[in-house]
C-alpha cells in the first residue's frame, strides 16, 4: 500500500502536446459561443430614429414605434442601442430604434 503515495502523473510529449491542443480547442469554442450570444442580443441599428417628445417616455416610445414587440424587451433593446445606463431621456433627445422585422 505504502508503495502508491507519492505517485504522479506523467505524460509524454505526445500526451502534453494533445492536452494543450484540446485546450485550446475548448477555449476558442467557448469564445465562439460567447461571441455568438453577445452579437444576437446586440440590436442591429436599422438607421430608423426618433425624436423624443415632451412626456414621452421609453415605454410610450416602445409602444407607439415598436407596437409588435414586448414593451419590456423593446425598451430595452432601445436603451442597448442608444447606451442609456438608465430609463431617463429628454424632450428634444435624439434615439436610434431597433429595425422592425
Amino acid at each position: 500500500m505504502g508503495r502508491h503515495r507519492g505517485r504522479t502523473l506523467h505524460l509524454t510529449r505526445r500526451g502534453r502536446c494533445l492536452v494543450a491542443g484540446l485546450l485550446v480547442a475548448l477555449v476558442t469554442g467557448v469564445s465562439a459561443l460567447v461571441a455568438n450570444s453577445t452579437e444576437a442580443a446586440t440590436p442591429a441599428p436599422s438607421g430608423v430614429e426618433t425624436v423624443v417628445r415632451k412626456d414621452d417616455t421609453l415605454w410610450r416610445i416602445a409602444a407607439r414605434e415598436l407596437p409588435a414587440v414586448d414593451p419590456y424587451v423593446a425598451v430595452d433593446m432601445i436603451r442597448k442601442l442608444n447606451g442609456l445606463s438608465d430609463y431617463t431621456i429628454h424632450p428634444g433627445q435624439h434615439l436610434r430604434l431597433p429595425s422592425r422585422r
